[in-house]
């Protein structure tokens, strides 16, 4: 997959050489002492580095009563990725990192990505860090970026510090940590508050997690837990990346920003369709805002329709990007948004630290005169880099559960219909959350009626309406580890057995493939279905 997308493998000698000679920093200097706050990380329990580090604290201000600041600390990585070096040019190219089941493709080689820049308990690490003071509100009413050295005072995963969060007085965690924790949980339900006043688009969608033992092969494919401690990180960052463009922007900077547009005419219109098939309505008319959405989404959970309706509505959002000009960000529901904590991971992070440097007057390591006149072609480039970096990730995926499945053909699952197309349709197994074809010629008992409005096969004979969201039975006819793609027979819609013995006329083995033809074709036009 790797190959396939094009996505860099090896290193450049010259990068690697920079990276060798990188050495960690010794001394303070210009830079703010902020070993003594009680900043920590949390990551995931498999996490490779460890690049934002979080910290809170009432606010002394006797102005500002109930109020909390709250620190956000980076990797320092612009320290060692100097405009125009080898390291920068190659950073530039990849864009950013890629995440497999077995592996990563790093932006930057493992010297600085797995410890130089990474946040390691104990030790004294350069960074950029924001302070931030937020009001009982939870509104942010200042902030203020630093160059600083900083001192991780401890390492959590998620689970650990839900847990020391949930029930302190049982955790094995020292006194100093679990109150630094009670601190960061305070913060962020004040801030929680300002965000249910925002209203972000509220689409929480499980992420797959694919379990690999020793060798190589699939243990189990299941969901990533979400926890309040996810969340917490998540509202810590978008703060802080709020802050970098608002910083960035009242001192005259150029940055890359962040960039989500509102959904298309055409994409509400289907999504409009979609709504009403279920009984739901969305407005027409006004402009639409992330509210209405959430409305959507809220009127139907708990219902049959609820993975209907998410799914529509993921549908109906456009992809986010990176651009010189901000055109703000729907699905957060903010003017302004760039990219500020993972300048490990992503190019354009490093691009607003450098910024930010600039902009300080921290260093003589800020952004250079090329950085900005090459902006807009930068901002182009990693936008696409990083569309490479999902469609390979998710074909990786795909394959890996193909081969977990490969052995199961003939086997029948439960599902729901994820999409509809000329050629079939696609099912979301519920097991396993893999997308499989069905080929119309596989649907079985009539002949089928595509609309592309409204998003459903109507069957010429029985009037049998397939709409996206609807349960399905199905029947694995075959799994190919080598595309990922996944053959899939309809049994049964709703309960209601679809083949009624005059099944389409086609011999098996011409249905298998033509059925792979789709497969193909299918997987080629659900690209770029995706935002973040």
């Amino acid at each position: 997959s790797m190959v396939q997308h094009e996505i860099p493998t090896v290193f450049p000698p010259d990068a690697l050489a920079e990276a060798e000679a990188a050495e960690p920093i010794a001394d303070l200097g210009a830079r703010e002492d902020l070993r003594a706050l009680p900043l920590l990380t949390i990551d995931p329990a498999d996490a490779r580095d460890h690049d934002d580090a979080i910290a809170a604290y009432p606010d002394p201000d006797a102005k500002n009563p109930g109020g909390y600041v709250v620190w956000v600390a980076i990797a320092d990585v612009a320290h060692y990725v100097r405009p125009g070096s080898a390291l920068d040019r190659e950073a530039r190219l990849r864009g950013n990192s890629t995440y497999f089941p077995d592996r990563v493709s790093p932006m930057l080689p493992e010297t600085l990505s797995a410890d130089l820049c990474s946040l390691r308990v104990g030790e004294e690490r350069p960074c950029m860090a924001v302070e931030m003071t937020l009001n009982a509100d939870g509104q942010k009413i200042g902030h203020r970026f630093c160059r600083g050295l900083m001192r991780s005072h401890a390492s959590l995963d998620y689970v650990s510090a839900q847990e020391a969060i949930d029930a302190p007085e049982g955790s094995i965690l020292g006194a100093g940590i679990i109150e630094a924790l009670s601190h960061l949980e305070a913060a962020y339900r004040a801030l929680w508050a300002e965000r249910t006043r925002r209203e972000p688009l509220d689409l929480d969608l499980p992420e797959r997690r694919i379990t690999l033992n020793d060798d190589g092969t699939v243990r189990e494919i299941g969901y990533r837990q979400r926890l309040d401690t996810h969340r917490m990180i998540e509202e810590f960052m978008i703060l802080a990346n709020v802050a970098a463009a608002e910083a960035l922007e009242s001192a005259g900077s150029p940055l890359i920003y962040r960039v989500h547009e509102e959904p298309n005419p055409e994409k509400l219109d289907a999504l409009r369709e979609a709504v009403k098939s279920v009984g739901l309505t969305l407005a027409k008319g006004q402009v639409l805002q992330t509210h209405q959405l959430n409305r959507l989404l809220s009127d139907a959970r708990g219902t049959d329709e609820a993975d209907l309706i998410a799914m529509a509505v993921l549908r109906s959002q456009t992809q986010a990007y990176y651009a010189p000009q901000n055109l703000g960000h729907f699905g957060l529901h903010l003017k302004r948004y760039a990219h500020f904590t993972s300048p490990i991971r992503r190019y354009a992070d490093l691009i607003v630290h450098r910024g930010l440097i600039s902009a300080l007057d921290a260093g003589p390591d800020g952004l250079a005169k090329t950085d900005i006149e090459r902006l807009p072609r930068t901002a182009q480039d990693i936008s696409m880099t990083e569309r490479r970096s999902m469609d390979a990730e998710r074909d990786t995926v795909d394959r890996y559960v193909a081969a977990y499945l490969s052995d199961r053909a003939g086997g029948e699952f439960g599902g729901k219909i994820a999409g509809i197309s000329r050629g079939g349709l696609f099912v979301r197994l519920d097991e396993t959350g893999a997308d499989g074809l069905v080929p119309l010629s596989m649907v079985g008992g009539d002949y089928y009626h595509h609309d592309r409005a409204t998003q459903t096969l109507t069957g010429e004979r029985t009037g049998r309406v397939l709409s996206i969201g609807q349960r399905v039975d199905v029947r694995l006819v075959e799994a190919t580890p080598a595309s990922g793609g996944l053959l899939l027979e309809l049994l049964a819609v709703e309960g209601q057995s679809v083949n009624d013995g005059s099944g389409a006329g086609r011999s098996r083995h011409n249905r298998r493939k033509a059925g792979k033809r789709k497969i193909i074709r299918a997987k080629e036009a659900r690209r770029g279905r995706r935002m973040q």
